[in-house]
């Protein structure tokens, strides 16, 4: 028996969930174990009628499961950010989801856009590092004479560009990223580790010819802990450069690790090659702690309550999930399962069907069920 929280979340994120969870149940009738499911409501809706977004008491609770089963969040009433930042975000890192894992897969039957590539072709992890980088919220926007601390602005300015920001600036932004030796070391052998299961390749993405005091020490921390792990092939790639190797030779990566911000925007040309943001999965982890799989799509608030919504990702994020919990023979089956409903045809609209929502997630449901 395992325990599993769900939170459904807003627009299409409770339709998806549900078909996702009717995957793995069937999952579990096929290879003999049961899923105790646990529903929050945490969300738009709430947030509306309470003001509440993540609270310790939804951390204090959360915190006692394994993982945690995510649907959608962002809702058209609320501004954007509030949500993302006050329930998403606020997850990754009350749980210290360090990990943001990523496989960039063409499954069979679906079409890419680069032209003369195939499945054998498209089939790599990238290993995003997941609490650290731009995204700790250090930094500041001001105007002309406002009351503030300057000094990290001022020295930048007056060091770098020889200006004074009280007199010559009329408004100033600043933000900076962070990188620690242990933030960068657990993700990087948290990507070694997976690399020694696959293809034992390993490719670091940064922009250390430019921002060279954080992704210098990314650098240092990768090549030390590449010492510990000689089977596996190495290599140093630049951001700018890696968005246009996917695109050329995408078979030339077996797992990518890079920091933050730059595994935000590559994960997301990696979902376009692989058919799209209908079909791809994620997982934040921690791997001794309370890990969170999701589709990264979004919400859909437009669609929500139509049933035509692509399950798809949400489903192979639920096969991440199963593999977290040490079920893989069933993460595989149903990953087996959705080729085979692409194959057949039972998709949504999106992908040329006519199947709702539903049926499409019973369909794959049955193909776990009977082993085909």
């Amino acid at each position: 028996m395992y325990k599993i929280a769900s939170i459904g979340g807003d627009g299409i994120g409770p339709e998806i969930i549900d078909e996702g969870k009717k995957v793995l149940d069937a999952a579990g009738e096929r290879f003999s174990f049961d899923i105790d499911w646990t529903a929050f409501d945490i969300g738009a809706d709430r947030y509306l009628a309470t003001g509440d977004l993540l609270t310790e008491e939804d951390i204090a609770e959360l915190k006692k499961f394994k993982a945690i089963y995510f649907g959608a969040i962002g809702d058209p009433r609320i501004p954007p950010g509030v949500l993302e930042k006050g329930i998403l975000l606020a997850i990754r890192f009350s749980f210290d989801q360090y990990v943001n894992l990523r496989p960039i897969k063409l499954l069979e039957g679906v079409e890419t856009p680069l032209a003369g590539k195939t499945a054998a072709d498209i089939d790599f992890v990238v290993v995003r590092e997941n609490t650290e980088d731009f995204y700790v919220g250090i930094g500041s926007r001001f105007k002309k004479h406002q009351k503030t601390d300057l000094s990290i602005a001022r020295e930048l300015y007056n060091v770098k560009f020889g200006l004074d920001i009280e007199s010559d600036a009329e408004e100033v932004a600043y933000q900076i990223g962070v990188i620690t030796r242990e933030g960068a070391r657990r993700v990087i052998t948290y990507a070694f580790d997976r690399a020694q299961e696959r293809r034992k390749k390993l490719t670091s993405v940064d922009k250390a010819n430019v921002l060279s005091d954080i992704y210098g020490l990314w650098r240092d921390v990768f090549t030390k802990t590449a010492a510990g792990y000689p089977g596996v092939a190495t290599e140093f790639a630049f951001v700018d450069a890696v968005t246009m190797w996917f695109v050329k030779n995408p078979e030339a990566f077996d797992v990518v690790v890079t920091p933050n911000m730059f595994g935000d925007i590559i994960t997301d040309l990696g979902a376009m090659i692989q058919g799209g943001m209908g079909l791809a999965p994620g997982g934040n982890i921690n791997p001794k702690g309370t890990s969170m799989f999701e589709p990264i799509h979004g919400s859909a608030p437009k669609y929500k309550g139509m049933g035509v919504a692509n399950p798809i990702a949400t489903i192979w994020a639920g096969s991440m999930l199963l593999d977290h919990i040490g079920e893989r023979k069933a993460a595989r089956a149903v990953v087996t399962a959705i080729e085979k409903s692409i194959r057949d045809g039972v998709v949504t609209k999106d992908m040329g069907g006519a199947a709702s929502t539903a049926k499409a997630g019973t369909y794959i449901a049955e193909c776990v069920r009977k082993g085909k």
